[in-house]
C-alpha cells in the first residue's frame, strides 16, 4: 500500500484526522481543491464536513448549515470523474451524501429527533445492523458493531445503483456501497475509531481504510 496515492478534495484546515489515518495506512494522500490533477491518483476521499446545499438536490433549505457551494460542485466533479474511471472512492460522513446525491439521491436535512446522531455535543456512540455479504460483515464478521456518530442529516432516498449496507437501531443509514462499482460510503467516522477500544468495544475503522486501500491497490 506504500505507492498508493489518494486524493482528498477538500480544505486542508478541515482534513487533518483523514490525511493521518490515511498515511498510518501506509498511503501517501493530497488535500487539494484542484481538479486537474485528479488522474494521477488511485482512489478517492470524500471526507466529513458542513452540509450540502440543498438546490444539489432539489429542496429548499430546511436546517442546513455550513454550506460551501464550491466545495459541494469541487466534490461531486471529482466523484463524478473516478465513477467514470472505475476508480475506488471512499465517503465519509457528509462524503456519503455526497455520493448519494450525485447518483440522484436526497438528504433529510435535519433529524434532530434522533439521540443517535446529533453533533452538537461530540460523537455518539450506538449499535449499528450490517447487512449479509456487505463489505462491512466481511471485514468485521458480524452483523451488528458499535460506531460513532456527529450528523444531523442522514441519506433519504437512496441514489441509482446504490445499496444500504449499514444502519442505526432507528433506521437511519450508516453505511451504503455501489453495486457494481468500487464506491463505498459510511456516515460514521472511522478516521476517529482507528484501533480497538475495548472499554467501549468500538468497531476498528482502520478496516474501513485497509479494505478501501486494497482496492485501491
Amino acid at each position: 500500500m506504500q505507492n498508493l496515492k489518494i486524493i482528498i478534495i477538500g480544505r486542508s484546515r478541515d482534513t487533518v484526522n483523514y490525511e493521518k489515518a490515511l498515511q498510518r495506512m501506509g498511503a501517501a494522500c493530497l488535500t487539494t481543491m484542484n481538479l486537474g490533477c485528479l488522474s494521477g491518483f488511485d482512489g478517492l476521499l470524500l471526507p466529513g464536513g458542513g452540509d450540502i446545499a440543498p438546490a444539489l438536490f432539489g429542496q429548499r433549505n430546511r436546517g442546513s448549515r455550513n454550506i460551501d457551494v464550491e466545495l459541494d460542485i469541487t466534490q461531486l466533479q471529482a466523484l463524478d470523474f473516478f465513477m467514470k474511471c472505475r476508480r475506488p472512492v471512499l465517503g465519509i460522513c457528509k462524503g456519503m451524501q455526497i455520493i448519494n446525491v450525485c447518483l440522484g439521491g436526497t438528504i433529510i436535512q435535519d433529524i434532530k429527533e434522533s439521540g443517535h446522531h446529533a453533533w452538537d455535543n461530540g460523537d455518539r456512540i450506538h449499535p449499528t445492523h450490517l447487512a449479509p455479504d456487505c463489505f462491512l460483515s466481511e471485514i468485521y464478521g458480524k452483523d451488528t458493531i458499535l460506531t460513532n456518530s456527529a450528523h444531523h442529516q442522514a441519506i433519504g432516498s437512496l441514489g441509482r445503483e446504490l445499496q444500504l449496507i449499514q444502519a442505526a437501531d432507528d433506521g437511519i443509514p450508516e453505511g451504503i456501497s455501489h453495486v457494481s462499482l468500487p464506491i463505498l460510503g459510511v456516515q460514521w467516522h472511522p478516521e476517529r475509531q482507528l484501533s480497538p477500544d475495548s472499554s467501549r468495544e468500538l468497531a476498528d475503522g482502520s478496516l474501513v481504510f485497509s479494505y478501501f486501500l486494497s482496492l485501491c491497490g
